[in-house]
């Protein structure tokens, strides 16, 4: 067999992998909090049984990894809309458990607990959920993510970190789980909360759309090669073979 339609095959597979993960970011351009997943690929090299004992350069199928890149603030005046500055997330109770979300369009129950979008309950410092006071007068939230009212601190909104390089799961839309266990983050200068405004998706469009093109483009080369190679292997065999 050709080593050459291994290498090719190979680097098919990546690029469809690739090709998955551009998509999925394209159509979260748009998404709150959504963080884009980009791949990384390494370089299997391989020894041929021949006479020069060659080395053949394989490409992995690829490892996800969340890009870390601040995705831009927008100004909404909404006074239960959040965002954060730095590497850290918001935290809420799903039927898969703990989520961690940089989503921060939160609004309040009849019964007083802060929820999510999806009516997910946000969790506090300590991943119990938020009660507020429904007929208390509206929240301010500090940099450190204190929630008071009526000058009063009633809660703490929570704000946790993760090592996400350990593996992670997306849920929903911009929210993930971690195989890292989520940890409060508790006086970080370099993490704090932002009351009215709410974090974009960090996706670049244009960018992905770009990559898009390549990727399809560098597929289609690799697929013309492999026919090419498998054409020159038939002819090949008829020489030989002594075929016409």
């Amino acid at each position: 067999m050709q080593s050459g339609l291994y290498v090719a095959l190979s680097s098919q597979v990546a690029l469809e992998r690739r090709l998955t993960t551009i998509a999925d970011n394209i159509a979260n351009v748009n998404t709150v909090g959504f963080r884009g997943t980009e791949v990384k690929f390494d370089e299997v090299l391989s020894r041929t049984h021949n006479d020069l004992n060659a080395k053949i350069a394989f490409v992995s199928q690829g490892n996800d990894y969340l890009s870390t890149r601040a995705g831009e603030l927008q100004h909404t005046g909404n006074e239960l809309d959040f965002a954060i500055k730095g590497d850290a997330w918001f935290a809420i109770d799903t039927p898969a458990g703990q989520v961690l979300t940089r989503d921060g369009r939160f609004t309040i129950k009849e019964t007083g607990e802060l929820i999510s979008l999806r009516g997910y309950p946000v969790l506090d410092a300590g991943g119990a959920p938020i009660q507020l006071n429904r007929a208390g007068g509206p929240p301010t939230v500090g940099q450190d993510g204190k929630i008071l009212q009526d000058g009063r601190q009633v809660a703490v909104l929570g704000v946790f970190s993760a090592d996400v390089t350990k593996g992670f799961v997306r849920y929903e839309n911009s929210g993930i789980t971690t195989v890292d266990q989520p940890q409060p983050v508790v006086d970080n200068s370099q993490i704090s909360v932002v009351q009215g405004y709410l974090e974009n998706s960090n996706v670049n469009g244009i960018s992905e759309i770009t990559q898009l093109i390549q990727v399809n483009r560098a597929f289609e080369s690799v697929s013309s090669l492999m026919r090419d190679s498998e054409s020159s292997l038939n002819d090949a065999i008829k020489t030989l073979g002594g075929s016409s």
